[in-house]
């Protein structure tokens, strides 16, 4: 039996990079779609429970919900899919999500989503937001996606691709851990037709920290950066820390 691989995405199911990802997935099993109606960028891990979702088939194996990419793995899980994916692929993101993006990330939750349920998981993102090399960043999220079919993850761990928007199907990949980016902080203010001010959050990308080792190091020496991300977020050696913090227990005098 082929392998089933459920693929989803934060940029809306009509979106060029997803259409790539599931032609690239072909060759390693029997693909089934199943993404947000519309773009769900910058959702993060958000799960839709004060609206009703619906369902609306695209096409065979191929299905567009109302929600987010939580959502639609969740849905895909519970309501559509024939059996437990071996693999679910989120993506191709048009933009980067490497570093403190993957908090913020629609695309990375999806993964994570899955991963929650134990099933392995890879995020993968073009590294631009002008670049249409999707095709390039669909070979290389099925290079990685047959690895993984192979080789397995350890449980809560994803992995975050990340390609750069000028290179090849040759180029070398990169083991890394996540970088520190950072962005203008941007809030507009304007007034609506009743004169009511409204605000719209943004933000130019200003660069990021030079780190070795790095997601965003390798994607700038052009590079494919593959990061294991982890979904326990405990950090242990602070906790060893808090232990000495006695005072929290002492009797309030």
């Amino acid at each position: 039996m082929r392998p089933l691989i459920l693929i989803t995405n934060d940029d809306g199911i009509d979106a060029p990079g997803i259409k790539a990802l599931e032609k690239a997935m072909s060759a390693l099993g029997d693909v089934w779609t199943v993404a947000p109606a519309s773009e769900q960028s910058a959702v993060s891990h958000a799960i839709t429970l004060w609206n009703p979702l619906r369902i609306h088939q695209r096409a065979e194996q191929r299905f567009a919900v109302t929600g987010t990419p939580t959502d639609c793995v969740y849905i895909a899980l519970s309501k559509i899919l024939p059996r437990r994916p071996d693999i679910c692929v989120s993506g191709v993101n048009h933009g980067a999500n490497m570093g403190d993006d993957v908090i913020y990330s629609g695309t990375v939750a999806g993964a994570s989503e899955a991963t929650l349920q134990d099933i392995p998981s890879v995020a993968v993102s073009l590294a631009s937001y002008k670049s249409q090399n999707f095709d390039t960043a669909a070979a290389a999220a099925a290079k990685v996606a047959a690895s993984v079919l192979k080789r397995g993850l350890p449980r809560g761990v994803l992995l975050n691709v990340n390609v750069p928007k000028d290179v090849g199907v040759d180029a070398p990949f990169k083991f890394t851990k996540l970088g520190r980016r950072y962005y203008g902080q941007i809030v507009t203010e304007n007034n609506d037709p009743r004169n009511k001010p409204y605000y719209w959050i943004g933000g130019a990308e200003l660069g990021f920290d030079d780190i070795p080792g790095t997601d965003c190091n390798a994607v700038a020496d052009h590079c494919i950066s593959v990061s294991p991300v982890q979904m326990d977020l405990t950090h242990y050696k602070f906790l060893d820390e808090l232990g000495k913090w006695t005072e929290l227990n002492e009797a309030a005098e």
